[in-house]
């Protein structure tokens, strides 16, 4: 063979097996990690560095890759992919025993049962424990132990292996093994897409990826069915209730099933319980029915009920309601506003909705001290901590989020309150309604007894929820609540450039920055640049004359906004960015922790609701300390600990994505647009993240971008019956 063709031959893997010794680094995520290892008989140790999953110390692993040469940190492995397997020379097994991983055994007594049973010492451990006994310090109960705790690591890297050899990483491997334990090999030959369904971060392509490798065909009615659980999945990720049967058919097609195989299997699916199929929408074929998640559907149908219980309610305005309106509304309050304060005690469901200078905060004030007056106990609440701290500060009083209101039971895995136990208020008011979504607010209206006043107050122009249902805007449209859409802009509002340009995005025209020169309270800016690769350089710049000429703290008052995670200006990119500029590291993250992609004083966001740990999606905080693989994060005052396996449920947060700050208010914000993010750009997406600001907005990037966004008026609707539901009852 010529040495050309010898050079263009791809060099084999190399393949190593250590035992894990030091976790220097993992990233937040878990998808990178750096570790010290030892190779199996060799006393020295190796760095090797790849997608390790979440490896414990004393693991040992087979690990394929490469050596490299790093020009900082020198020799490296650099691992494409590994298998957890049990040690097999004695000092592997000694370092495997003495590590912890194995409970009742430390490094002394490690070392005897190797000298005692050699080579063999981990099959004896399995099959002969009673043997252990040979040994001083082990009685039957102690050898009866560390023989199940071996037994159960072995079986546990059997698993890993089978399921990355069908082509699951690490991080979501050991997520299937947490779910199914010993029967994860079983499950996953038997049926991928049930897992899909089952394990968050699997999806359709994952199992499709592992139905390959098991023989599973396209037309397969596992594949089918698991098809269509997916786009279901997939449609309320994307904001709908339910969807059409033809959509799911069409879509299905688009992943190669079969029309009639995905036909027939929403059939069987419905027989299983596993989807509800309701009769076509209106202007829609007969045959053409809804398909809902058993959830959704439950939710849709609840919600429906107890608003249209509460719609139903209303009582005569007596004398001193009357006179409680007059003594708390003063000379302050408009028409509109008197309507809404009067409303609330009169009728049992309310809307109170409007822009920015409206006077919303105005009129929650005086409607809730009318109550007060009257004697009458009136719970505030909001969908988010940031909203709910904004309404306690408005109105001087004790406001909660919708889940601790509710009392989240994590015993029983629900909340306390409900139709069983229902919260105890004349009036219940909750504020930035246009986020509750069909699950939250199935809870929350459960909740609510007859005699009961319930107030949504809400901005409807603003994005809906990320999650599936727009309650309020289907509320509104259904007519079957007293509602007042506020419309006068108060003077002083007025003064606002902020709130001027928010009404001018709204009608369509692109806002008015403040006068160059000039400062005031809420001015707005525009810096144009239509190239991406200026963009940091110009925000960086941004933020450093916002902490001179306003005062105000880039990490702390600031918020940047884009429309997308990924890309040049996406969130991902301008969180590293920020975070080199605002909290660039002190030196390397302790030995021993896997949370190094997160430094003290990051600035992080929670991305899941936690019920247990009483942390929300949307609550933001900062990194205290990183102690022995624990990270220490202040949220709103309160000390949090994630452990390694929870850091996925952080990100950084100098940048944020516009639809997860809803409900929440900041000193300032940038928004980062770029024609890049033209399939997101609309009005609502501008509207929503410039009311976010308190003082000051800058609108940084791409001025076709902004145009484009501010001309695309067409408001997202998400798919689902609510709204027909709530004006003709019918049968679920």
């Amino acid at each position: 063979m010529h040495s050309r063709e010898r050079a263009l031959r791809p060099r084999p893997e190399d393949v190593v097996t250590v035992t894990v010794g030091e976790i220097v680094f993992q990233s937040n995520d878990g998808r990178y990690s750096v570790i010290k290892a030892s190779p199996e008989d060799k006393d020295d140790t190796i760095t090797v560095v790849g997608d390790l999953g979440a490896v414990a110390i004393g693991e040992s692993l087979r690990v394929r890759g490469r050596f490299t040469t790093h020009a900082t940190y020198g020799e490296r492995f650099a691992a494409a992919g590994y298998t957890p397997v049990m040690p097999k020379s004695r000092a592997g097994v000694v370092r495997y025993l003495g590590s912890g991983l194995v409970p009742g055994i430390g490094p002394a007594l490690a070392e005897r049962l190797v000298a005692e049973f050699g080579d063999r010492t981990l099959d004896i451990i399995a099959g002969q424990s009673v043997r252990l006994t040979q040994v001083d310090g082990i009685g039957k109960k102690r050898a009866a132990a560390i023989a199940e705790a071996v037994r159960e690591r072995r079986a546990e890297a059997e698993t890993v292996s089978f399921l990355h050899s069908v082509g699951l990483g690490p991080a979501l491997a050991r997520k299937v093994l947490r779910r199914y334990g010993d029967d994860a090999v079983r499950v996953i030959r038997e049926d991928p897409y049930i897992v899909a369904e089952q394990v968050r971060g699997i999806g359709f392509r994952t199992a499709d990826q592992v139905g390959r490798e098991s023989g599973i065909a396209d037309d397969d009615p596992r594949r089918a069915a698991g098809a269509v659980l997916h786009l279901l999945g997939k449609a309320a990720d994307d904001g709908h209730v339910c969807t059409p049967r033809s959509v799911l058919v069409e879509e299905a097609a688009s992943l190669s099933v079969p029309r009639d195989r995905a036909d027939q299997s929403i059939d069987t699916l419905a027989g299983r319980g596993m989807v509800i199929l309701e009769g076509a929408g209106p202007g829609r074929e007969e045959q053409d029915e809804d398909v809902y998640a058993p959830p959704l559907h439950r939710a849709e149908v609840s919600v429906a009920k107890h608003l249209r219980r509460l719609a139903a309610r209303t009582r005569e305005v007596r004398a001193a309601d009357e006179r409680a309106v007059a003594e708390a509304s003063g000379e302050e309050l408009t028409a509109e506003q008197r309507t809404v304060v009067q409303a609330a005690l009169s009728h049992g469901l309310v809307v109170l909705t409007g822009g920015p200078g409206t006077g919303k905060t105005t009129t929650v004030r005086a409607l809730v001290r009318a109550q007060e007056i009257l004697n009458r106990r009136t719970l505030l609440c909001a969908p988010t901590g940031r909203a709910a701290k904004r309404l306690a500060e408005a109105t001087g009083r004790e406001a909660k989020t919708i889940h601790r209101l509710l009392e989240w039971n994590p015993a029983l895995g629900k909340f306390r309150r409900g139709e069983e136990a229902p919260l105890d208020a004349e009036v219940v008011l909750v504020d930035e309604a246009s986020m509750l979504d069909v699950r939250l607010a199935e809870s929350l209206v459960a909740a609510i007894p007859s005699a009961t006043t319930l107030v949504l107050v809400g901005d409807v122009d603003q994005l809906p929820p990320i999650s599936p249902g727009q309650v309020l805007r289907e509320l509104i449209r259904s007519e079957i609540a007293e509602t007042v859409r506020l419309s006068v802009v108060f003077r002083q509002a007025k003064e606002s450039a902020i709130v001027r340009g928010a009404h001018r995005i709204l009608h369509g025209e692109t806002p008015e920055p403040t006068p160059a020169g000039t400062r005031g309270d809420g001015d707005l800016f525009i810096v144009r640049t239509r190239d991406p690769d200026r963009i940091a350089d110009r925000l960086v710049a941004a933020l450093e004359r916002m902490k001179q000429v306003y005062g105000l703290d880039p990490k702390r008052d600031v918020m940047v906004l884009s429309p997308m995670r990924r890309g040049s200006t996406g969130t991902e990119r301008l969180n590293a960015l920020l975070s080199q500029e605002l909290n660039p590291p002190q030196g390397k993250p302790p030995a021993g922790t896997r949370s190094g992609s997160l430094r003290v004083g990051d600035k992080v966001m929670q991305l899941r609701n936690d019920y247990d740990r009483d942390v929300f999606n949307g609550d933001l905080g900062e990194v205290r300390r990183i102690e022995g693989g624990i990270t220490y994060v202040d949220i709103d005052g309160r000390e949090v600990q994630y452990r390694i396996d929870q850091l996925e449920h952080l990100t950084l947060a100098y940048a944020s994505t516009i639809h997860k700050v809803q409900g929440s208010e900041f000193p300032a914000i940038v928004v980062v647009l770029h024609a890049g993010h033209h399939v997101l750009l609309s009005r609502a997406l501008v509207y929503t993240a410039i009311t976010r600001a308190k003082r000051l907005v800058m609108i940084l990037g791409d001025d076709r971008a902004l145009r484009r966004a501010i001309g695309n008026d067409e408001s997202y609707e998400s798919r689902s019956r609510l709204e027909e539901r709530l004006r003709v009852q019918t049968t679920p």
